[in-house]
């Protein structure tokens, strides 16, 4: 379930950085000129400069709610997880391997012919 919500979270989060940049910062949507755009009737037509702009505006509004409640729903799925922490607590104990003493050194062995 996590992983839909992120994959439609991330899907989210590109559809409003390309509703973004297709704005204009004067607010004339589109990067249509200033006299009246792409449609007829001074500016409001239905894909008008000012019609685009208001389409882009409530679309980048929507996008940005659902990016929000995605935002808040991970992050109380990853709030409420009961699994442990760390990876170190997840792995499984390692004993140490036994430690032996080493053998009594009695000297250099007698040469033998």
């Amino acid at each position: 379930m996590q992983t839909v919500i992120l994959v439609i979270h991330l899907l989210l989060a590109l559809g409003m950085i390309a509703v973004i940049l297709v704005q204009r910062s004067e607010g004339g949507g589109l990067g249509i000129g200033g006299s009246g755009g792409g449609g007829g009737g001074g500016g409001f037509g239905v894909m008008s400069s000012r019609g685009a702009a208001n389409l882009l505006t409530r679309t980048t509004a929507i996008l940005a709610g659902a990016f929000m409640i995605t935002s808040i729903i991970l992050a109380l799925q990853s709030n409420t997880r009961t699994e442990p922490g760390s990876i170190l607590e997840q792995a499984p104990a390692i004993s140490a391997p036994a430690v032996t003493e080493p053998a009594e050194d009695t000297g250099p062995a007698a040469p033998t012919r």
